[in-house]
């Protein structure tokens, strides 16, 4: 019993401490535009996937929400941004790669790391979501199936205003 509320309490502790505050970072858009991350409305679920070109389970993560993308939209309120996170030998294969697929997400570039090392994340993929200015969620990593936990936790934020 005692273990029990133990680890119950230090699950309660770390959900606390976990929720962190969005960074004020910058990164560009796909068409060049600066965006400030501290800035994004995050009224409603903000989620941002964190992805490069040379990784296969991103691709492979971002392709399966991407069919079911539209369903989701219609059924909740959130956004979603691909922040790719190729360098400058990389970059430019985000554009065609993005087009490829037919992604309808924003894309971010984080060409410098600079977002991605202020959430101290260390590999790709990796999924946040951010509501109310707070990250409240996070995934590391992509097996088939991840995407229904994701919209399953986008649904929660979804009713909690």
């Amino acid at each position: 019993m005692l273990k029990l509320i133990l680890s119950g309490s230090l699950i309660f502790i770390l959900s606390f401490c976990y929720a962190q505050e969005v960074p004020n970072v910058s990164i560009s858009t796909l068409n060049g535009e600066k965006l400030n991350v501290s800035k994004i409305d995050s009224s409603e679920p903000v989620v941002m996937s964190f992805w490069a070109t040379w990784c296969l389970p991103c691709m492979e993560e971002l392709t399966t929400i991407n069919e079911k993308y539209e369903g989701w939209q219609k059924e909740n309120k959130f956004t979603l941004f691909a922040v790719s996170t190729d360098d400058a030998r990389t970059v430019s294969k985000v554009k065609t790669v993005v087009k490829s697929k037919g992604w309808p997400y924003t894309i971010l570039l984080d060409t410098n790391q600079t977002l991605k090392r202020a959430l101290n994340i260390n590999s790709v993929p990796h999924v946040i979501i951010i509501h109310k200015g707070k990250i409240v969620y996070s995934h590391i990593g992509y097996s088939a199936g991840d995407e229904d936990e994701l919209i399953e936790k986008i649904k929660e934020y979804n009713t909690i205003n």
